[in-house]
C-alpha cells in the first residue's frame, strides 16, 4: 500500500512574521503539478510522490521543502507549516483568482476568510472506493490520536487559545466538517453527498471535509484532521500511523465483513479533548472511551497496530519517532515555550527553521539568512540541516 502526503504552508514576510498573499509569486517557476495555490493566497501546497516506503517519503517531502523554502526566500519571504502562523489577523486576504474559491468566499463569508490555517492530508492506496468507504468508519476512533500528533497551532491573532490545535477549531465551523458518518457502500457514501449538493449546503464532493474520507479523484482514503507539521518527520510518523490504521481495519474487515462495529458519537469530544491537549495531556483512549494520559494512548495504539507495521517494515521507524515525539512533545509545546523564552517572532523564527528542517533558531540571524541547503544525513536532534533522522530508514 503505497502512500501520498500533501501539504500546506503559511506565506510570511518573515521580518514581521505576518501573511502576505504573495503565493503566485513564490509558485512562479515551480511545477503547478507538485506546487499549487489554496483558496487564498496566502497559503500553498506541496504534493509529493505516491511512495511504499517512509524513507522515501521523507526524502520527498524534505526535498520539496527546500525547493519552497528556495522559491520564498527568492521573493524575500518565508514559508511556515503549522496549523496556524502566531501572528496572523484576520485581516481582508485576497482570494485565489479561481471560480471554486471565489464561490466559496462569497458563499460562506467570514468561515471563508477566516480560514488562515493549514493542514497536512495523508492518502493511501485502497482498491476500491467500497473498501474505501468501510475503511474509513474502521479507523475513525484513532483519528483524534493522530490530530494530537500533529497539533501546531496554539495561538490565534497572537493570543495564546489554550488549545494545542486551534487550527482544528476554526475549521469545524465548515458545515461537512468532523467525524465521518458511517457508510456501508460506496453508492451510500456518494449519495449522501448528492444530498448535500442538491441541499446547497456544499458545491462539489470536494468540498466533503470529514477527518477522513475517499479521494474524489484518486484510489486512496485521505486523513484529513491532522495540523500542517513543522518538523517532517512528524508528517512521516503520522503517514506510517495512518497506513497501518487502514492496513489493520481491511484485516479486521476480512474477518467480520461490512457493518459498523460501535458507536461514534463520542468522536467529536474525542478530537475536542486532542485539540486541547496535543500530547501534553489526556486523551479519550478509544479502546475505553475513558480519559487517559497522551503517551498511554500512543503506545497503546503502537502496540495494536506492530503487526500491520512490521508487514510494511515500518515498526521501527514508527517506533522511534513515536518515542521521539513524545520526548520532544507536540509542536505546540515548543511553540509555548519559544513564546515564553522570547516572544511570538521568536516563534516565527523556530517554524521557519523547523520547516526547513533544521532543530534550531538564532533570532538575531534567522530571519536574515538564506534558504536550507541540502545536507547529508544528520542525527535525529541535529540543528545543522535537513538531513534524514537516523530513526527514518529501512525498518
Amino acid at each position: 500500500m503505497r502512500i501520498g502526503v500533501e501539504e500546506e504552508f503559511h506565506v510570511l514576510e518573515a521580518e514581521r512574521g505576518r501573511l502576505v498573499p504573495r503565493a503566485d509569486a513564490i509558485l512562479r517557476g515551480l511545477p503547478r503539478r507538485t506546487f499549487t495555490t489554496e483558496l487564498h493566497q496566502c497559503t500553498v501546497e506541496t504534493n509529493s510522490a505516491v511512495h511504499a516506503s517512509l524513507h522515501d517519503l521523507y526524502a520527498d517531502l524534505t526535498r520539496l521543502r527546500r525547493q519552497l523554502d528556495a522559491a520564498a526566500f527568492a521573493q524575500g519571504l518565508a514559508v511556515v507549516a503549522a496549523g496556524t502562523a502566531p501572528l496572523a489577523t484576520t485581516a481582508a486576504v485576497p482570494t485565489t483568482a479561481d471560480a471554486r474559491y471565489r464561490h466559496m468566499a462569497d458563499e460562506y463569508r467570514k468561515v471563508a476568510d477566516e480560514q488562515l490555517i493549514c493542514g497536512a492530508q495523508v492518502h493511501v492506496d485502497v482498491p476500491d472506493r467500497d473498501t474505501a468507504v468501510r475503511v474509513m468508519c474502521e479507523v475513525s476512533p484513532w483519528l483524534p490520536v493522530l490530530l494530537a500528533v500533529s497539533a501546531s497551532s496554539p495561538f490565534w491573532q497572537g493570543t495564546d487559545t489554550g488549545y494545542a490545535s486551534w487550527r482544528s477549531m476554526v475549521w469545524q465551523r465548515w458545515p461537512t466538517a468532523g467525524p465521518a458518518g458511517c457508510f456501508s457502500t460506496a453508492a451510500e457514501y456518494d449519495a449522501a453527498v448528492d444530498d448535500l449538493i442538491r441541499a446547497g449546503v456544499i458545491s462539489d464532493a470536494g468540498m466533503i471535509y470529514y477527518d477522513v474520507r475517499p479521494s474524489a479523484h484518486l484510489p486512496t482514503l485521505e486523513l484529513r484532521i491532522c495540523d500542517a507539521c513543522p518538523r517532517a518527520e512528524t508528517v512521516v510518523l503520522i503517514a506510517g500511523l495512518f497506513r497501518a490504521l487502514v492496513t489493520e481495519a481491511r484485516e479486521r474487515l476480512r474477518g467480520r465483513g461490512a457493518g459498523c462495529a460501535g458507536r461514534h458519537e463520542w468522536l467529536r469530544g474525542a478530537a475536542w479533548r486532542a485539540a486541547r491537549s496535543g500530547l501534553e495531556g489526556p486523551l479519550v483512549d478509544p479502546e475505553t472511551h475513558r480519559e487517559a494520559p497522551a503517551g498511554q494512548v500512543l503506545r497503546g495504539l503502537l502496540v495494536r497496530l506492530r503487526p500491520a507495521l512490521e508487514a510494511h517494515g515500518d515498526w521501527h521507524t514508527v517506533q522511534a519517532l513515536t518515542e521521539s515525539a513524545l520526548a520532544d512533545g507536540s509542536a505546540a509545546r515548543r511553540i509555548r515555550r519559544t513564546a515564553q523564552a522570547e516572544d511570538l517572532l521568536g516563534c516565527v523564527d523556530m517554524l521557519i527553521a523547523e520547516t526547513r528542517g533544521e532543530r534550531a533558531h538564532r533570532r538575531s540571524t534567522q530571519r536574515s539568512r538564506g534558504p536550507a541547503p541540502a545536507v547529508a544525513a544528520c542525527g535525529p536532534h541535529s540543528s545543522a540541516g535537513s538531513g534524514t533522522p537516523e530513526a527514518i530508514g529501512p525498518g
